[in-house]
């Protein structure tokens, strides 16, 4: 349709109109802001997230910050100026994320976190996480125990800006160090990358031909690491990973990879859809800011169920 603004005055009204129509049409939008697809966790947690929202009568966008903190800043200040309701968000870094989190506060936006907490409370009206300290336990003491209780073995850690990865590492290290012939040989970060696992895995085998054993930090790397130890044909080594991603629930059932830990990706996310919405009709969730749920050990016994970060019954 054309338009023409035949007065200043026609024009400011004109737009004020077009202003209100927008805020109108942004006014129960959910914004879902997650680290990159290329992660299958994340590209889980995303379609959790907006299915549960959109259920509840929400509109919702879903955008990617790849785990870069400017982008993630720049994507909450769209959001913001786009007058979403809510932030359901896997932020980028837990100090880097405070800021923005608060801005989003400051102009009224409730967020609500997932998967990765922040470094300051009362900022974000949720924080809903996997219990990952207890589950590297349980993985911790599944490589025990497919190790023999001994053995030479190397570390793939995460991401050093992500407290998950510290939290994973001491829940490993506080289980396999009571066993005083598991002997760790390197430990090495891959940034939760599947490329970068398969080159630092490589190094690690030319360093030390003789590892029995890899434990991951996340699936991803436990998957660079596998394709590692199978071109330098070593199905012998024992790989342990963290997630319960569909990748490597198959390498479990085909017996190349031996287990992982499942975090509720999905449910977790909808969780939050879920708390967003009743915030936002009676300005509370009815829980505390913090929210650990509880993990899940994944093995030949299990990976039958397991499918899209769930196991079904």
């Amino acid at each position: 349709m054309r338009r023409r603004f035949v007065s200043g005055l026609v024009a400011g009204v004109a737009l004020s109109v077009l202003a209100s129509a927008s805020a109108a049409q942004a006014k129960d939008l959910i914004a879902i802001i997650t680290p990159s697809f290329d992660n299958p966790f994340f590209k889980s947690e995303s379609d959790g997230a907006k299915a549960r929202a959109e259920a509840l009568g929400y509109d919702t966008i879903v955008l990617s910050h790849d785990d870069d903190t400017n982008k993630q800043n720049q994507l909450i200040d769209s959001v913001i100026a786009r007058g979403a309701t809510a932030i359901i968000l896997d932020n980028a870094g837990a100090d880097a994320s405070v800021a923005p989190v608060q801005n989003a506060k400051k102009a009224g936006i409730p967020t609500f976190l997932i998967d990765r907490e922040i470094n300051a409370s009362g900022v974000a009206v949720s924080q809903i996480v996997s219990n990952n300290y207890q589950g590297a336990q349980l993985g911790g003491q599944e490589f025990v125990r497919l190790m023999g209780e001994k053995g030479k073995y190397v570390e793939l850690t995460g991401r050093d800006s992500d407290g998950n990865a510290h939290i994973r590492s001491k829940g490993y290290h506080d289980i396999i160090g009571d066993y005083p012939d598991m002997n760790m040989l390197e430990s090495q970060s891959a940034n939760w990358s599947q490329t970068e696992a398969f080159t630092k895995t490589e190094a690690m085998l030319q360093a030390h031909p003789d590892i029995q054993g890899v434990i991951a930090g996340n699936d991803t790397m436990a998957m660079g690491a596998q394709a590692a130890l199978k071109t330098a044909n070593r199905p012998d080594v024992i790989v342990v990973g963290f997630d319960g991603s569909n990748d490597v629930r198959d390498q479990i059932l085909a017996g190349t990879i031996k287990a992982t830990v499942l975090q509720p990706a999905y449910y977790q996310a909808q969780l939050a859809a879920e708390q967003a919405d009743k915030y936002l009709k009676t300005k509370s969730t009815g829980e505390p800011e913090k929210q650990l749920l509880d993990c899940t050990l994944i093995t030949k016994a299990n990976a039958p169920k397991l499918d899209n970060f769930q196991l079904k019954s």
